[in-house]
């Protein structure tokens, strides 16, 4: 399965949306695809979906994805560290209208000069990305025990449990 997620800011993220779902009409992949399409405007036809979904479904779902495609938001990126996992980021881009500036941009590339995520700034980039995800994995790095990610996540789920319950 491919897990797409656009998070929750509420400007449309259409052209990742609308790409995914030719992507899966056109039959150019086997994967089911599931998307958390947040507030955009494009309905998948080839794809299941849902607009918005809690924390606990998130990570569910990228636990069990084969391949996580995510919009260029820190927490989005970092949370398919935690099972091991190269996200695909498409950060949302201002000249498109999706976020007032191109923060997501700036952070996808710092990440990927790191070697830790795939970056398409072209989603018509996307399709050669997925067909040949496991090659291009193999040089990046994915494990977690050594670094501060798995520290972060962890902090930072704690601090979103303890707002929920109310603390």
């Amino acid at each position: 399965m491919i897990f797409v997620t656009v998070g929750t800011h509420e400007q449309p993220f259409d052209r990742l949306i609308r790409k995914m779902d030719e992507i899966k009409g056109q039959n150019l992949i086997p994967d089911d695809v599931f998307i958390q399409v947040g507030y955009s405007k494009h309905v998948p036809q080839y794809c299941n979906f849902e607009r918005f979904l809690g924390y606990e479904e998130i990570d569910k779902r990228v636990c069990e994805a084969r391949i996580v495609i995510t919009h260029g938001g820190p927490g989005s990126i970092m949370l398919p560290f935690k099972y091991h996992k190269v996200p695909i980021v498409v950060p949302r881009q201002r000249q498109f209208d999706e976020h007032v500036d191109d923060h997501q941009v700036l952070f996808a590339k710092r990440m990927q000069r790191y070697n830790r995520i795939l970056a398409i700034l072209d989603v018509d980039e996307l399709l050669i990305c997925i067909l040949n995800y496991e090659s291009l994995i193999l040089n990046i790095t994915r494990g977690v025990e050594s670094t501060n990610t798995q520290v972060f996540t962890k902090r930072l789920e704690e601090i979103a449990s303890e707002l929920i319950k109310g603390k």
